[in-house]
């Protein structure tokens, strides 16, 4: 627990401090993420150019009509959050699929109203609990799994080997808070 608590408070204060960090240190903390990953350079700064992208496209199309997450991993793009009727969410997957560089969009974005900031806020914290968890679970790297939460739903994204992705849904599974989980994985074996 303590440790969930430290690395809890570690994000937060990260996140407070982001405008802080000069611009060098947050070059290497990318550089170091980037040579853990099991994607190429190439596509790590894709999958965040994708992101800013369909974002911006999203935002220009939908605008408030709807909350829509985009998660980029290995150029498969991952739609989470709601959209008040079957239209809407369905113009947001199109939307995506014209952006740049997008290879395939999981789109899993559920009809309904927008959630609010608790509930958006609990699910950042659900995220920081599955995050910490899989970081001292020593059957995978943590590093090659993206966690996005929506409504307590947890999606595991990334490039892992079935053994890997099995243990790392175990762990979300069993971390308080989650009531489902989603693989997205791309397996590589």
């Amino acid at each position: 627990m303590r440790k969930l608590i430290l690395a809890v408070s570690a994000a937060v204060s990260l996140v407070q401090l982001s405008g802080c960090v000069p611009l060098a240190a947050t070059g290497v903390g990318v550089g170091v993420l980037m040579a853990d990953d099991r994607r190429t350079a190439g596509t790590y700064i894709v999958d965040e150019e994708i992101e800013i992208k369909a974002g911006n496209r999203l935002h220009d199309a939908l605008g408030e009509k709807a909350h829509v997450n985009v998660t980029s991993y290995n150029r498969r793009v991952l739609l989470t959050g709601e959209a008040a009727d079957a239209a809407l969410r369905d113009k947001a997957e199109g939307v995506v699929k014209e952006a740049p560089n997008v290879r395939e969009v999981l789109n899993e974005v559920i009809v309904g109203g927008a959630t609010g900031f608790l509930a958006r806020s609990n699910d950042a914290f659900v995220t920081a609990k599955v995050k910490t968890r899989l970081l001292d679970d020593r059957r995978f790297n943590a590093h090659h799994i993206k966690v996005v939460t929506e409504a307590g739903t947890v999606f595991l994204m990334g490039l892992v080997k079935r053994q890997e992705g099995a243990a790392a849904a175990e762990v979300a599974a069993h971390t308080s808070g989650v009531s489902r989980v989603v693989k997205v994985f791309e397996y590589q074996d």
